[in-house]
């Protein structure tokens, strides 16, 4: 199996993803990462139900948005599986700000034990680290800001919503006067 990373957004895929993807006999993958490799697609597809990938041919050729490894499907390779990496709305993210991911903290909060991902955040920025999170409808932005409020940590706040697409947007604000996240695909970064 190879699991492939479509990127963040249209136009994201690495040469190699896209020598793969229109290599494959069969591709599996979520509505949103078929959309983004649809130019590439030469066979047929198929949309994910079981994102464990236990019932997959080995053949199959995987689609996960981003880049597999961040809170994506590579998870769940095997040893003997190929994982090809994506741009991820990280990279595109860092890009913008001019920000080396040295000294980064990357933390998904999506499908995450919110508590956990709460003593995470604090653990990391007490540790003088940028954090870059991947929220969950449980802990976006608003619960973000309650949680350093509730600290006393006042930090930059950015939030980048539909990275890649023709639509994206960046807002930056503070724990004080924090950005909005309007649409459902986004990604916070704190400084």
């Amino acid at each position: 199996m190879k699991i492939v990373g479509v990127g963040a957004g249209p136009n994201l895929l690495t040469r190699e993803a896209a020598s793969v993807i229109e290599g494959a006999k069969i591709i599996f993958g979520s509505k949103r990462a078929i959309e983004l490799a649809k130019g590439h697609i030469k066979c047929e597809t198929h949309e994910l139900e079981d994102y464990t990938l236990k019932s997959l041919p080995q053949d199959a050729v995987v689609l996960s948005t981003g880049d597999p490894m961040l809170s994506g499907l590579g998870k769940f390779a095997k040893k003997w599986d190929v994982v090809i990496p994506g741009i991820s709305s990280l990279q595109l993210a860092c890009s913008y700000l001019h920000m080396d991911v040295d000294g980064l903290a990357v933390i998904t909060a999506h499908s995450r034990d919110i508590d956990a991902v709460k003593t995470r955040v604090i653990s990391e920025l007490d540790e003088g680290k940028n954090v870059f999170l991947l929220p969950d409808a449980a802990f976006g932005v608003n619960e973000l800001v309650s949680l350093l409020k509730h600290r006393g940590l006042l930090r930059k706040i950015w939030v980048f919503e539909k990275l890649g697409y023709p639509d994206e947007h960046i807002s930056e604000g503070t724990t004080e006067k924090p950005p909005v996240a309007s649409s459902g695909l986004y990604c916070i970064m704190i400084a």
